[in-house]
């Protein structure tokens, strides 16, 4: 139960933070072509850590379907360990994706991408991310978009300031 409220809040924040971009849902009928100076970014949804940025350029983040996504984070960006309940391709475009499997994040046991690397991860695998200079990577998947913190201590949406 705990679960589907998580995706419940998730959602809507992720498609109303994703509304002002250019390339949100189309019916697509012909082709869809987005020159690179044309990609659009926002502030990404409040289910990722503060400062990155996030350009839709295919698809309904809140729907079933095809979804390409960009991030852009800026040097030392953290994703603490997390999984989603869909297969994720990630593709280096520009900088150092620091990516790691378990359940908690580690700078040790991460393997550095460099542009042009990519990672491939099976849905409900636990796994994060950090940046070690300003990095931008594409995001293939089937929507609908999720992401469920493995300590949930770790949502930015329902982190408290410690007294």
């Amino acid at each position: 139960m705990r679960r589907f409220r998580f995706v419940a809040l998730a959602i809507p924040a992720l498609v109303l933070a994703l509304a002002t971009s250019a390339a949100v849902t189309r019916a697509q009928s012909s082709h869809l072509v987005i020159p690179a100076d044309k990609v659009q970014f926002g502030q990404a949804p409040p289910i990722l850590p503060a400062g990155a940025q996030l350009a839709v350029l295919e698809g309904n983040p809140g729907a079933k379907g095809p979804l390409v996504l960009r991030l852009k984070l800026p040097t030392n960006y953290k994703i603490p360990a997390h999984w989603h309940s869909m297969d994720e391709r990630i593709t280096v475009l520009s900088g150092t994706f620091n990516v790691g499997m378990g359940d908690k994040l580690s700078t040790e046991a991460s393997q550095p991408l460099s542009p042009g690397g990519f990672l491939s991860l099976p849905a409900k695998m636990h796994h994060y991310a950090w940046t070690s200079a300003p990095t931008i990577v594409q995001i293939n998947l089937e929507g609908p978009f999720d992401l469920f913190y493995i300590d949930p201590n770790d949502n930015p949406q329902t982190k408290t300031t410690k007294k």
